[in-house]
């Protein structure tokens, strides 16, 4: 009796011992499944998105599955027992992905052999009937014109829909993305923005290595930084666009690819030119992939879970040039300058293969791209970061910085222009009308400023006068990273209770204390606790406003519109980074020399100017880290504050 009722629920032969065992080999087969199954090759297997009905978690699992008229048919293995059955059963409905394309289905109904017999082909029901299976589970397609698609999809043409009712359906159904696994899908997130971060510090330590090796001009030298900075700045508000008219996906994957080519291309360098231009398309992979990589997150993660993803991707933004100084010293000690560009290669190809099997497909809007916008952005933004990283070489008095910089100022100010009277801007003014997004970006430009100009001024501290040699300089910095991820941490637990704006202002004040702290070291300061303490209140401060205005910036958007608000916040870092290095150093190397010309140089004397002017600059890294705390305070509204008019229609657009 036992046994017949089991064949009845096909459930097979086995008992609860061979289902175990199933679920066990399951384990290690499904992720590899999972990469073939619901692919449009594949008119076996597809994927089966289900919530459930205890842990309310997301499961995908590759199944066996059928289209039948307006619906689809799944052999009930296990009967009544599999978890995945009665996840749906208790839900009323799921989520299918079969050759390519993704359904809605409802109304799951058990029938039995004779019903779904059709479905099949005979090889298959061969199988279930030799393994015992003679119920099946059907549910509905929610939306019944799709049915026609479904049909043609398989081949099978079971419906066909006819003129305007096509029509109509295609104008009404809409495709939700799903991400196959949001761990995973975190993962190659937060590995692509390391991958950009890391190479803006990477190649500073290596910087003697290089020009001793591709014979460098002294002058030329800082062309490696900036051909990088300035491609990467110049063009990431151009790279997010393509992302929101393009796909953010496909563009991911072209951003991943560029950067990965750059690579590569810079490892095998020859001669400083092919460097330079190398380094230059490593910009232009990475302006594409910032934006796209936090517009991804935004459309992957929604709730505590997307405060959780923001953690970890503000973590590394913020920690990635720290752990970029530490890298970069350990393989020009113990390798070569050229694996700095090697190491990329391997991440950005496994990045793109990554990407189209955990990230969302969300199409791009249709429109044009704004050719006049992205061009005079693009030249303002690159030359107002090639003016500022010259100042740090050379003084504000230099007459080509100061033509440069003041080209950079009319070329934005004619974007600003062409932006408020076009008809499909480049970036719509309309996007700074949110209070709370203006503080945020605010604020990103202020702690980008404090963070990127402390890491130069303190790196030149502690090798110059402390004398560390420029690996024990890359683990100094260690406690940066390990900070930004605590703070990184506590921030996105407590952003969905408390608001943005005490994390924010927290972090700002917190940055500031600890550059001021910095400001009080001497010649004969000693690591701990002179510097490893203010690193670790700077680090805390700045995880805490990297997650903050990450969450802000991204909170509301319309989606037609996140690439866009996810490069204005790379592109306030970017500026704030360059413009905090061109300050900081002007102030350090003015101060320094002031001091010299008092009295003879000695090697004393010049440690105590060297230490002063370094001094100086970590005060003014605190006023950048004082004007994000008022920028915070003025702007971002009180957790519950009405929202202004414009989040009102984003949010109504959202919902739409």
């Amino acid at each position: 009796m036992r046994l017949r009722r089991q064949r009845r629920q096909g459930i097979g032969t086995g008992g609860p011992r061979t289902r175990r065992a199933v679920r066990w080999v399951a384990g290690f087969v499904n992720p590899l499944i999972l990469l073939m199954a619901g692919r449009r090759w594949m008119p076996v297997v597809g994927i089966l998105r289900h919530r459930g009905r205890r842990s309310g978690r997301s499961y995908a699992t590759p199944i066996g599955m059928r289209p039948l008229g307006d619906s689809f048919v799944i052999p009930r293995t296990f009967g009544d027992n599999a978890a995945w059955y009665l996840n749906i059963k208790a839900a009323g409905g799921a989520t299918v992905k079969y050759l390519g394309r993704t359904y809605e289905l409802v109304d799951p109904e058990v029938v039995d052999y004779a019903t779904a017999k059709s479905a099949f082909p005979r090889y298959e029901l061969l199988q279930f009937r030799l393994i015992g299976i003679n119920e099946y589970l059907r549910l509905r397609i929610s939306t019944s014109p799709l049915a026609g698609e479904v049909a043609r999809s398989a081949g099978r043409g079971t419906q066909q829909i006819q003129g305007k009712e096509k029509t109509n359906m295609e104008s009404r159904v809409e495709v939700k993305p799903v991400a196959r696994n949001l761990n995973v899908a975190l993962v190659v997130i937060a590995l692509a923005q390391l991958m950009v971060v890391l190479d803006v510090a990477i190649v500073n330590v290596a910087l003697p290595s290089i020009q001793r090796e591709l014979h460098f001009a002294a002058a030329d030298l800082e062309w490696v930084v900036n051909a990088y900075a300035i491609a990467f700045g110049g063009l990431l508000l151009f790279g997010g666009r393509t992302g929101d008219l393009f796909g953010r996906r496909r563009m991911f994957v072209i951003g991943a690819l560029l950067f990965t080519a750059g690579s590569f291309a810079g490892g095998v360098a020859n001669t400083s030119t092919f460097l330079i231009a190398a380094r230059a398309a490593q910009g232009v992979g990475a302006a594409i992939l910032a934006p796209t990589a936090l517009s991804l997150l935004a459309a992957t993660f929604q709730g505590p879970a997307r405060n959780r993803a923001l953690g970890v991707y503000s973590g590394v933004s913020a920690g990635g040039g720290a752990i970029g100084l530490l890298l970069g010293g350990v393989i020009t000690n113990y390798f070569s300058w050229r694996w700095i560009m090697f190491i990329n290669v391997p991440i950005g190809l496994l990045l793109a293969f990554a990407a189209p099997r955990v990230l969302p497909y969300v199409a791009g809007k249709s429109g044009r791209l704004d050719l006049p916008g992205a061009v005079t952005v693009t030249a303002g933004v690159s030359l107002l970061v090639y003016g500022l990283a010259r100042v740090a070489t050379h003084d504000w008095s230099d007459s080509v910085t100061r033509a440069t910089l003041i080209i950079a100022v009319a070329f934005l100010v004619t974007f600003v222009l062409l932006e408020s009277r076009g008809r499909a801007p480049l970036m719509p003014l309309r996007i700074f009308g949110n209070r709370n997004r203006s503080g945020a970006y605010a604020l990103s430009l202020a702690i980008g400023a404090a963070l990127s100009g402390t890491l130069f001024v303190l790196t030149l501290f502690l090798q110059n006068v402390q004398g560390f040699s420029p690996l024990q300089a890359g683990f100094a910095f260690l406690p940066t990273a390990l900070g930004v991820i605590v703070g990184a941490g506590l921030t996105s637990r407590v952003i969905g209770r408390v608001g943005p704006r005490v994390p924010m202002t927290t972090g700002a004040l917190m940055a500031a204390i600890g550059t001021f702290w910095l400001s009080a070291v001497t010649v004969h300061t000693a690591y701990f606790p002179s510097v490893f303490g203010p690193l670790v209140v700077l680090a805390v401060g700045l995880g805490m406003a990297f997650v903050s205005t990450s969450a802000t910036a991204i909170s509301g958007v319309n989606q037609s519109e996140a690439g866009l608000a996810s490069a204005l916040l790379n592109v306030g870092r970017q500026l704030g980074g360059s413009l905090g290095i061109a300050i900081m150093g002007t102030v350090a190397t003015t101060v320094s020399r002031d001091q010299l010309a008092l009295g003879r140089p000695t090697h004393a004397a010049i440690n105590s100017a060297l230490t002063a002017g370094f001094s100086s600059a970590f005060q003014v890294a605190g006023l950048f880290a004082i004007f994000g705390f008022v920028a915070a305070l003025t702007f971002v509204r009180h957790p519950g504050a009405p929202a202004t008019v414009e989040a009102q229609r984003e949010t109504a657009e959202m919902a739409a």
